[in-house]
Formats: C-alpha cells, sequence, structure tokens
C-alpha cells in the first residue's frame, strides 16, 4: 500500500503539472500560434503515439532487467522537461516538441508504474489498486484545472506564465518517485520474456485486438475541447468543463475498480464503452451549453469505468514474467490507433465540420462495446 499511494502522489503532483497546460494547448495553438484543427490533432496524434508506441518497450525492458523504478524516475524527469518547450514556444512546432518530449516520459515511464501497481496488490485487490491510483491521478488533475483557471481569471497572468507555474509541482513529483521501494528481484533475468504471441490467454488477445479497433475512433481530448469552443465556451469556461470531466472520473475512479473486483471486469469495460459512444453521438448533435456540461461530466464516466479496470484487467490474466510487457502493449495498440483516429477526426472536422469525428467515434465505441460482450 506505501507504493500505490507513494505513486499516486507523484501521480497526483504530474497531473497538477500537466492539467495546468493540456486544457489551455488548443487555445493557445489556434488563437496565438494561428494553428489550425488538423495541426492541433497532428500534434496530439503524433505526440501521444510516440508515449504509447514506447511503453511497450519500457515495459518489456523492465520486465527483462526486474526492475521498475528508473524507468518511471526517467519518464517523469522528461515529461517535466518538456514543459519547458512550451514556455518558450513561438510557433506550433516547438509546442510539437515539447509535447513529444512529455510524452516519451510517459511513454517510458507508465508501463514500469503500472507493473509496480500491480506487483504491490493482491489479485483481488488490483481493482481497487489501479482505482486509488488513478483517483490520486485525477485529483491532481482538477487541482491543475483550477490553478489555471485561478491563474487566468484572478492572477490574470498569460499562458506562458502558467506554463512556467507548471514546472513547479512537476520536480516535486519526480522527487517523490525517490522514495519508492522496488519490488520484486532487482537481479537481471536470464532468459528475456517470451514474447509467444499464441501463448496468451485468448481473452488477453481478443481484448487488445477489440481495443485496438475502438481507439480508431478515439481521437485526441482536444477535440472535445474544440467543440466546445465552437459552441461558444471560451478559454476560461473550457477550464470549468474540463474540470467537471476530472472530477466525476476522480469520484467515480475508486468505486469502479472495487465493482470490477467484484462483478468482474467485463461489465464495466464494456458499459464503459458503451457510455463513450453514446456521449460522442452526443458531441455530434450538441449545440447548446448545458448539454456540453452534461456531456463532459458523463465522459468523466467513460474513463472512471476503463482506464484501471483495463489495467487490472490486464494484470490478472497476463503471465507473471511479461506483466509489463503485456501493459505495456495494450497502451502500444492505443497508440498505434490514436494517430490515425486524430488524424482522421482532424480531416473529418475540415471536410464536413464539427459533427463529423464525433458520429464515426461514437460508432466505434458502440462496435467494440458489442464485440467484448460477444467474443470475450
Amino acid at each position: 500500500m506505501f507504493n500505490i499511494i507513494l505513486l499516486g502522489i507523484t501521480s497526483l503532483l504530474t497531473d497538477i503539472s500537466s492539467e495546468m497546460v493540456y486544457p489551455l494547448l488548443p487555445i493557445f495553438l489556434t488563437t496565438r500560434l494561428g494553428a489550425t484543427p488538423l495541426v492541433v490533432g497532428t500534434i496530439e496524434g503524433i505526440a501521444e503515439s510516440l508515449a504509447c508506441l514506447l511503453k511497450v518497450f519500457s515495459g518489456y525492458f523492465s520486465d527483462r532487467a526486474s526492475l521498475r523504478k528508473p524507468f518511471a524516475i526517467a519518464g517523469y524527469a522528461a515529461s517535466t522537461l518538456g514543459k519547458i518547450f512550451l514556455y518558450t514556444a513561438a510557433s506550433w512546432p516547438v509546442v510539437l516538441a515539447g509535447r513529444v518530449v512529455d510524452r516519451f516520459g510517459k511513454g517510458i515511464r507508465t508501463a514500469p508504474r503500472d507493473a509496480l501497481i500491480s506487483e504491490s496488490s493482491s489479485e483481488g485487490a488490483r481493482g481497487r489498486a489501479f482505482g486509488l491510483h488513478r483517483t490520486m491521478d485525477t485529483l491532481g488533475a482538477a487541482i491543475g484545472v483550477l490553478l489555471a483557471y485561478y491563474f487566468l481569471t484572478r492572477a490574470h497572468v498569460d499562458f506562458r506564465q502558467i506554463f512556467l507555474y507548471s514546472l513547479v509541482p512537476a520536480f516535486i513529483g519526480v522527487l517523490a518517485l525517490f522514495f519508492v521501494r522496488e519490488k520484486g528481484v532487482v537481479e537481471e533475468r536470464k532468459e528475456w520474456p517470451s514474447l509467444n504471441w499464441n501463448a496468451l490467454d485468448r481473452r488477453l488477445k481478443s481484448f487488445l485486438i477489440l481495443m485496438f479497433v475502438f481507439n480508431l475512433g478515439n481521437s485526441s481530448n482536444q477535440f472535445l475541447l474544440l467543440k466546445a469552443k465552437n459552441v461558444g465556451f471560451d478559454a476560461k469556461t473550457i477550464l470549468l468543463l474540463y474540470l467537471t470531466y476530472n472530477l466525476v472520473y476522480n469520484i467515480v475512479s475508486y468505486p469502479a475498480g472495487a465493482i470490477s473486483d467484484r462483478i468482474g471486469r467485463k461489465v464495466m469495460i464494456v458499459a464503459g464503452y458503451l457510455i463513450y459512444g453514446f456521449v460522442y453521438f452526443g458531441f455530434a448533435l450538441a449545440s447548446t451549453p448545458v448539454s456540453i456540461w452534461v456531456l463532459f461530466a458523463a465522459y468523466g464516466l467513460y474513463t472512471a469505468f476503463t482506464e484501471g479496470v483495463e489495467k487490472a484487467f490486464i494484470s490478472d490474466i497476463a503471465p507473471e514474467n511479461v506483466r509489463g510487457t503485456m501493459i505495456g502493449l495494450h497502451a502500444t495498440l492505443v497508440g498505434i490507433g490514436l494517430l490515425p483516429a486524430s488524424l482522421i477526426a482532424g480531416a473529418l472536422w475540415n471536410a464536413f465540420g464539427a459533427s463529423a469525428p464525433f458520429y464515426f467515434g461514437g460508432f466505434m465505441g458502440i462496435l467494440a462495446a458489442v464485440g467484448i460482450w460477444l467474443l470475450i
């Protein structure tokens, strides 16, 4: 439990930093640097895909070395460095560079950190462990959004100053990680972990394939923020929308993980994907501020139902010697889908209007939910 709480504190501080920045980026890019929605989608697609592609390798090599903590420290440090680029950005390519460095760090740290959480909890309590971590993570996100809102509305500072202030909690989060206790054997394995696809549990293989299908329609959250801007929200109220999403996510994450320990992971994941599908259809049709508020809250339910539960599901059925690798592979498949998903969303937006990418995402969410229910 000590490791889980300390890792949660690290994530809380890091998310304070990240969410001071993230919801402001599409506004900063489009209003200050002249970027188009397609550029926003391209930046996020490249950055997030890089992060996810790296996760399988960091997971694999952490399995190989039986060490998690050094990968986590390096990853959180790189994410801190990436925010310096945002502070100095005078054009969107510099923002792209900053996001790439930031997401590079996320790619290095995520699978080893999640393996640490798994190894620090028992199988019957993994849903609660991941749920607790997600709760602390999203609490940091909510605090970060509140700080950004305060700086914009009360302190009247500009975007760049907020980017600078975000470095403080990020740096403290890296320091906190040094106190995590490494679990398991610290000696290097004599044999490389096996990556035989045919030897994996059929449920795990089916889930990874269906999750990849789902993520082809799961574009960057930046498009949700741009949709809100189109409906009439300004930068300040967009921060409050994002806060609403994070509060719902925060409140529901731990109960969702605990419920999955009792009723099984599949039911929670299917429910989450169904919510996602209907929420995206709602964004396609939304034209009033009230509907946008409701949809952002419902989107928090989707994330709470799936984020930690998916990792607990993989931890339950992945072979122990490749657990980090499988957690990383899950994230890598998300990344492979994310770049085309964000490019498709940006292209659909430019060609057919703001509703098109959400219709596509909604359809893919419903399709994945049905597939998981029938095939797993």
